[in-house]
């Protein structure tokens, strides 16, 4: 399964908004250097779908905001 994500890095507060079955809009305070926000987006999504960190993993995306994450269950 694939998940569409829409990252705002150096927000002011940590945020997950679930858009549509799968697209999220997750809000990050960590900046988008050297992969910061991409762990940490990582960690929010695993956080609420009840799943391991080492389950999800970025396929697309890895500069962009807009990212492809696959959940290999």
């Amino acid at each position: 399964m694939t998940l569409q994500v829409m990252v705002k890095p150096n927000a002011r507060k940590e945020e997950l908004t679930q858009v549509d079955k799968d697209y999220y809009q997750i809000k990050v305070n960590v900046p988008p250097e050297g992969g910061q926000a991409n762990k940490r987006v990582i960690e929010l999504l695993a956080k609420h779908l009840g799943l391991a960190k080492s389950k999800l993993e970025i396929i697309r995306g890895h500069k962009s905001r807009q990212k492809v994450i696959r959940v290999n269950e």
